[in-house]
């Protein structure tokens, strides 16, 4: 199998680990309708976007779709190192000195732009795969630029293995006739966190059935039907018998090389059942009845030709409407149902599925989740991460008053919400649905932990050893603020992002909080005041089963000794 190497891969194929723990602080001036809903927008760069997502969301994904930065050539705005100039990026791939000095007699160029790509690349990929479920589907779309070196670097991290296929989307009827051979489409890379899983369960990466060619002309009480081949190709001796049409008698065996779908046995029991018709006329060879309720159980296969969805250039003028403007805000959208059909494929539980998404750009695979949600009624949740790149002075964004990208997509989420409210209220189709709960979304941004960076100190250095307990007696960064604080703590115990966190009643002494994850059907109580009171602990009367979390520094030994007797304690 080959194998992909590139200059500067060993300095980042371990680099998701070096990066920094950070957090993930809500906005709530930037959030919109319901705070619980689980969809979330994240502001940032991706990588410590991810890792940060990791404590709440490893192995809980079902779906990411990317559509990554294309290589041009160009230096990329993600700020991990990977956008130095060429002088720079010679001398991190050796081939300069530290004084400038050439090292290599044809140093490389154009090469260091694949470099740099797959650089940014693959640590993102390395920590993706580990928020995808065991049934998690992963879609990544590229042009001609990357997509052999995107091959390569998705067997490395997701195995060669879990290669699903890659789909080829007609992203464009138009034809540039001044280019040497006029470019119409756009892969998408399919891999599986567990192919094996789908080999087993192969309903669950399918699209629904559209009832399309299915009709009842017999009056079968079984439903509308359709007629497929009783033929399959490959020689199987006990599948090789003669079938006579029972109305002309006609004698009807398999095409050389072929065989009958069914052995003889199973073939009788068929035909005794009314499965096996012979042409509309009753005069042809022999078909087997699909029934459509079958179908619709069964879902529909997907082909690696998709020419049948909207283009760039309807994407582009459904982006226009929505923001009522006469220029695109974005470059290049990719059209909603492209997108909408990879959820329908990769998020099977339309209630039970998270989507990820953390090259977001404007934000469309949000807005297709909300509406497939619509379609399917399905639940589904969506997370969006993208990095607020400063839109081009020049740009239609720009000039619509967004300062980045990821304000078009926070701007677009908030118009389709409105759109999907607007289409209820308007639609007579949907008279006789149930009102959705109003979809919502919740601003995140990244921001630096509340707790002290540990700085390693030598025990043989006493002095120096001793200020670093002393300042570790309270391991909470100076100006912290209780509420970012109860958000990492939360993260920390595995609670969602979309905890409900509320003060809890009845406490005169302390101020206690109670967060409550309703996915995970758990809560905990946590207290960050500088000393807790008696009085607060009798009236919470916590149990074996209760988890309570305070500051260390909040307790006489005493105290820790039976809470830890009590309950399940755990101190900052």
């Amino acid at each position: 199998m080959p194998t992909l190497d590139w200059i500067g891969k060993k300095a980042v194929i371990n680099h998701h680990r070096e990066v920094p723990y950070h957090l993930l602080r809500c906005d709530a001036k930037l959030s919109v309708g319901d705070p619980g809903s689980g969809n979330l927008l994240v502001e940032g760069d991706n990588l410590l976007a991810l890792k940060a997502l990791l404590p709440y969301y490893a192995g809980q994904v079902k779906c990411i779709y990317i559509d990554p930065p294309y290589n041009t050539g160009n230096d990329f705005i993600y700020p991990d190192d990977f956008r130095d100039p060429l002088q720079t990026y010679l001398k991190l791939t050796g081939q300069k000195d530290s004084e400038g000095n050439l090292l290599n007699s044809n140093p490389e160029t154009s090469g260091r732009y694949h470099s740099a790509w797959l650089s940014m690349m693959y640590p993102r990929l390395f920590v993706a795969r580990q928020l995808l479920s065991e049934d998690g589907i992963l879609f990544v779309s590229m042009s001609d630029d990357e997509v052999h070196n995107l091959r390569l670097a998705l067997d490395e991290v997701f195995g060669a293995e879990n290669f699903i296929g890659t789909i080829v989307w007609n992203s464009t009827k138009s034809v540039t006739n001044t280019a040497l051979i006029s470019v119409s489409h756009t892969y998408n890379l399919v891999y599986a966190h567990s192919r094996e899983y789908f080999v087993k369960n192969r309903n669950h990466f399918r699209l629904p059935e559209t009832g399309e060619g299915f009709a009842n002309p017999d009056n079968d009480p079984r439903g509308p039907w359709k007629a497929d081949p009783f033929q399959v190709g490959g020689w199987r001796p006990n599948q090789q018998y003669v079938i006579v049409n029972p109305k002309t008698a006609e004698e009807y065996r398999p095409n050389p090389g072929s065989s009958w779908k069914n052995e003889e046995a199973v073939f009788k029991r068929l035909l005794a059942d009314n499965r096996i018709v012979f042409g509309v006329s009753g005069e042809a060879g022999p078909q087997r009845k699909r029934f459509q309720s079958e179908a619709e159980e069964r879902g529909r296969v997907t082909t690696t030709l998709w020419d049948d969805l909207d283009t760039t250039t309807n994407a582009t003028r459904d982006l226009r409407q929505l923001f009522g403007t006469e220029q695109c805000p974005f470059d290049n959208p990719k059209p909603v149902d492209l997108i909408q059909r990879m959820v329908q494929l990769g998020a099977h539980d339309p209630h039970n599925s998270i989507v990820l998404d953390f090259f977001a750009g404007a934000c469309v695979t949000a807005e297709a989740v909300l509406r497939q949600n619509i379609e399917d009624g399905g639940t589904r949740t969506f997370i969006c991460v993208q990095l607020p790149e400063p839109t081009s002075e020049d740009s239609p964004a720009r000039k619509a008053g967004y300062a980045t990208i990821a304000d078009v997509g926070k701007e677009r989420v908030r118009l389709v919400i409105k759109s999907i409210k607007d289409e209820f209220r308007g639609n007579l189709d949907l008279k006789d649905r149930e009102t959705p709960e109003e979809p919502g979304f919740r601003v995140f941004k990244l921001a630096e932990s509340n707790y002290r960076p540990w700085k390693g100190v030598e025990k043989k250095d006493g002095e120096a050893y001793a200020d670093t307990m002393e300042m570790f007696a309270d391991p909470l960064l100076p100006g912290w603020k209780p509420t970012n604080v109860l958000h990492e703590v939360a993260l920390k115990e595995g609670y969602s992002l979309t905890s409900k966190i509320e003060k809890v009643a009845g406490i005169k002494d302390n101020t206690v909080w109670c967060v409550t994850d309703s996915d995970k059907g758990q809560s905990f109580r946590i207290c960050l005041d500088d000393r807790l009171k008696p009085a607060t602990l009798k009236a919470l009367a916590l149990k074996k089963d209760d988890l309570f979390i305070c500051r260390d520094s909040a307790l006489t030994d005493e105290q820790a000794a039976n809470l830890a007797l009590q309950c399940n304690l755990k101190t900052i």
